[in-house]
C-alpha cells in the first residue's frame, strides 16, 4: 500500500518543494494528500507526474495518514500538530514551534538521526532552522574529530527564507530601481534590493535577533550543549540559497588539510575548495542541489586550533523540505513507522 503522507501548507514555497522531493525519494510512497487553508481548497499542486487538489486543514481526516509534513507556520503548527499526532500520524514540523520543546527531537539526519526514536513522546519531530541545518552538517564530522569549543558565524541568507512575499518584494524593488519607482519596504525593515539587512526575526533582550538565538540554541541541542555559538544573521538580495562564513575553534589541533579530507568523506557534504578564481560555491550554484557545499577551508592565523570555512546550501531543499523528507526516511529505515501504525 505504501506510506501515506499529508503535506500541510502544500501551496507554499517549502510545501511545493516537499512534494517535489518526496516524489524523487526512494520511499515507498502511497497516497499523498495536499492540505492547506480553506482559501486554497481545490487548488491544484504537482506531485511528480500527478496533479492533486488541496484539502481543507479544518476538515481533513488525518487518521488515514502515516506521516504529516508540516510547513504552515508556527501558530498553525502549535494548534494542529498535537491534533494530527493524536489522530495517529507522525508529525514532522518545519516551523519553530516545537524545536526547543524538551520532549520533541530536533533532527538533522547526518548529525543525530538516532534521536528520531523519541518522537513517541508527543508524536512530533522538529525540523531545525535552515541556517542551523547547513552549519551543523558541516560541523558534525569536525566536532567528532577535534571537539569544537566555539563557533562564530555570519550568515548571508536569501529572501526565500521569509517566504514568497519576500521574494516578490525583492523582485518588485529590483524592477522599481530601473524604472525610478519609489521604493517602500513592506515585508522588510529597509530596502532589500541592492542592499543587505542585518536583521532577521525579532530583537531579543540581549540585542541578538531571534534568528541568531536559534542558531545558538539549536546547535547546542542538536550537536553538543557545551559548544559556544555567536551569530550575526543578515538578509541579502538573493532569491534562494543561504551562505555562511564560519569560524570554528577546536579543543584539539586540526589542520585545514585534514579538515578538508574529513569533510570530503562525510555524508551530505560536497567540498569545492580550489584556491583560484571561482574555486568555491556561491548561492546561485547551489539552487536545486541536495548537498551542503563547503569552500574556503583555511586556518585562522590569529587563534590556535581555529579554522575558517564557507558553507552554502539551498535553504528550500536541505534547509527545509529535503531535511524533512530525510527525517521520514529515518523513521522508515529504523522500523519506527511500522511500530507506529501496527
Amino acid at each position: 500500500m505504501g506510506i501515506s503522507f499529508a503535506i500541510v501548507g502544500a501551496t507554499g514555497n517549502v510545501g511545493t518543494e516537499m512534494l517535489t522531493i518526496l516524489a524523487e525519494s526512494d520511499l515507498d510512497v502511497g497516497t499523498v494528500y495536499a492540505v492547506a487553508s480553506r482559501r486554497s481548497v481545490g487548488r491544484e499542486v504537482s506531485f511528480g507526474d500527478e496533479t492533486i487538489k488541496c484539502h481543507d486543514l479544518e476538515t481533513f481526516d488525518f487518521s488515514k495518514v502515516d506521516i504529516a509534513l508540516m510547513s504552515a507556520g508556527g501558530s498553525v503548527s502549535k494548534e494542529w500538530s498535537p491534533k494530527i499526532a493524536a489522530a495517529g500520524a507522525i508529525v514532522i514540523d518545519n516551523s519553530s514551534a516545537w524545536r526547543m520543546d524538551p520532549d520533541v527531537p530536533l533532527v538533522v539526519p547526518e548529525v543525530n538521526a538516532d534521536d528520531v526514536k523519541d518522537f513517541h513522546k508527543k508524536g512530533i519531530i522538529a525540523n531545525p532552522n535552515c541556517s542551523t541545518i547547513q552549519m551543523v552538517v558541516a560541523l558534525k564530522p569536525l566536532h567528532d574529530r577535534a571537539k569544537i569549543k566555539r563557533v562564530v558565524v555570519s550568515t548571508y541568507q536569501s529572501v526565500s527564507g521569509g517566504g514568497k512575499k519576500n521574494m516578490d518584494e525583492l523582485w518588485l524593488q529590483t524592477k522599481g530601481i530601473y524604472s525610478n519607482d519609489e521604493l517602500k519596504p513592506h515585508n522588510f525593515t529597509k530596502q532589500i534590493a541592492f542592499n543587505v539587512i542585518p536583521h532577521i526575526d525579532v530583537f531579543m533582550d540581549g540585542g541578538d535577533t531571534k534568528e541568531e538565538w536559534k542558531m545558538k540554541a539549536e546547535t547546542m541541542k542538536i550537536l553538543d550543549p557545551k559548544i559556544k555559538v555567536t551569530a550575526t544573521c543578515v538578509r541579502v538580495p538573493t532569491f534562494v540559497g543561504h551562505a555562511e562564513a564560519v569560524n570554528i575553534e577546536f579543543e584539539n589541533e586540526l589542520s585545514a588539510e585534514e579538515a578538508r579530507s574529513i569533510l570530503r568523506e562525510s555524508p551530505g557534504l560536497m567540498v569545492v575548495d580550489k584556491r583560484e578564481d571561482g574555486g568555491y560555491i556561491t548561492p546561485v550554484e547551489c539552487v536545486g542541489e541536495f548537498a551542503t557545499f563547503v569552500s574556503r577551508i583555511r586556518e585562522d592565523s590569529t587563534q590556535d586550533n581555529t579554522l575558517n570555512m564557507w558553507v552554502v546550501s539551498d535553504n528550500l531543499r536541505k534547509g527545509a523540505a529535503l531535511n524533512t523528507v530525510q527525517i521520514a526516511e529515518c523513521l522508515v529505515n529504523r522500523g519506527l513507522l511500522k511500530a507506529q501504525t501496527a
